[in-house]
C-alpha cells in the first residue's frame, strides 16, 4: 500500500469549539441493557446474540442510519473446529458530501455462558466493557452525527464473532458494502468503560503517523487521558494492531484508530457487569471519541490515490 503522510496542516479550530454533547441517559441504557443476563453473553451463533441485534437494529432505526439494499444485517459463516457457524454483522450509513467513507465500527458478540467447576449453575460473560461499551458509544456517535450531518459518509458498523478471532471484521473488509478504496478510515471501539486511571489508548498513530496531530488536539482538551500508544511493532501482546477489528482494515492498508482500556481484572470474565464500569469515565471517553471523529471527518484529507491491499 501507498501511505500519505500529510502535513501537520490539519484546519483544527483556534477558538473553542462548540460542546459536544452525549446523551448520558440513552449512552448508560444501551451499555446496561446490552450487558444484561437476558442477552446470555452474546456469544455468536446463540438466542442471546441475536436478541442483541433485534435491539441493536431497533436503535438503528430509532437513530435514521440508512441501510444498505433495505437490510442491517450482513450474515456470514465460519469454522469453529468441525462446527459451521453463522454470524451478523450489522451495519447502515449517514450520508456525507463525500462518497468517501469512515467506518466507526464496535463488536456486539461476547463469550456466552460458561459452566463453573464444581457449580450446578451457569454463569454469564455479560460483557459490560467488552464490548457493550463500544456499541452504546458508536450509537451515541451515530446520534450526534445524525443531528450534524457530516462531511464523509460514515458507516455505522455493529461486528459479530470478533472474539472467534476477528471474524466479522473480515467478512466486512472481504465483501463491503463500498469499494475499500473509498474507505477512508476505520475508528474502532473496544472496552471504553473500565479504567480507574481515567486513561485512554488511541492505537494507530505509530502506523499512520498522519492521524498522531488528531489525537494531540483532543487530548489538549479531553477530561480523560488520551495516550497515544499499543502500537508498536515488535512488541509482543503490547501491541493492540490485530488484537480487535481494527486488524482486518490494517491489513487491508485502511488507516484506523482504535480507542480502548488496558486489561482490567473483569476482563474475559463474569464479573465484567454495567456495576463495574467508570461512569463518569465512561461518558468522557465517548465524548472524546466523538471528538476525534468529529475533527477527523471535518479535516481529514480525501484520499484521491488510495491503493488497498488485496485481502486473501
Amino acid at each position: 500500500m501507498k501511505r500519505f503522510f500529510f502535513g501537520l496542516c490539519l484546519l483544527f479550530a483556534a477558538p473553542a469549539m462548540a460542546q459536544i454533547k452525549v446523551d448520558s441517559s440513552s449512552l448508560m441504557t444501551d451499555i446496561r441493557t446490552l450487558s444484561d443476563d437476558k442477552f446470555e453473553g452474546r456469544r455468536t451463533g446463540t438466542r442471546g446474540n441475536r436478541m442483541a441485534q433485534f435491539y441493536i437494529i431497533d436503535r438503528f432505526k430509532k437513530i435514521g442510519i440508512t441501510p444498505y439494499h433495505g437490510t442491517y444485517e450482513y450474515p456470514f459463516y465460519f469454522q469453529d473446529g468441525t462446527k459451521q457457524v453463522m454470524g451478523t454483522n450489522l451495519y447502515g450509513y449517514i450520508p456525507g458530501k463525500l462518497s468517501q467513507a469512515i467506518v466507526i465500527s464496535a463488536h456486539y458478540d461476547h463469550l456466552g455462558i460458561s459452566r463453573q467447576p464444581g457449580t450446578s449453575q451457569d454463569s454469564i460473560y455479560n460483557g459490560a466493557d467488552d464490548n457493550a461499551s463500544g456499541v452504546a458509544a458508536m450509537l451515541a456517535m451515530a446520534t450526534y452525527f445524525k443531528q450534524h450531518p457530516p462531511r464523509f459518509t460514515l458507516i455505522f458498523v455493529a461486528f459479530d464473532g470478533e472474539e472467534e478471532g476477528l471474524q466479522g471484521s473480515k467478512a466486512f473488509v472481504k465483501q463491503p458494502p463500498v469499494p475499500l478504496a473509498n474507505i477512508r478510515q476505520n475508528t474502532n471501539m473496544d472496552m471504553v468503560s473500565h479504567n480507574d486511571k481515567n486513561e485512554l489508548y488511541a492505537c494507530g498513530t505509530a502506523l499512520y503517523p498522519e492521524l498522531k496531530s488528531y489525537i494531540d488536539s483532543v487530548a489538549a482538551r479531553s477530561k480523560v487521558k488520551l495516550i497515544a500508544g499499543h502500537d508498536q511493532p515488535g512488541s509482543g501482546g503490547d501491541d493492540w494492531t490485530f488484537q480487535s477489528d481494527q486488524g482486518p482494515f490494517h491489513k487491508a492498508g485502511i488507516p484506523f484508530l482504535y480507542f480502548g482500556v488496558e486489561d482490567h481484572p473483569d476482563y474475559h470474565r463474569v464479573t465484567d457487569e454495567y456495576t463495574r464500569i467508570n461512569h463518569s469515565f465512561y461518558y468522557n471517553a465517548v465524548k472524546t471519541i466523538l471528538d476525534v471523529a468529529r475533527d477527523l471527518d471535518s479535516s481529514l484529507p480525501e484520499n484521491k490515490y488510495n491503493k488497498v491491499r488485496i485481502m486473501q
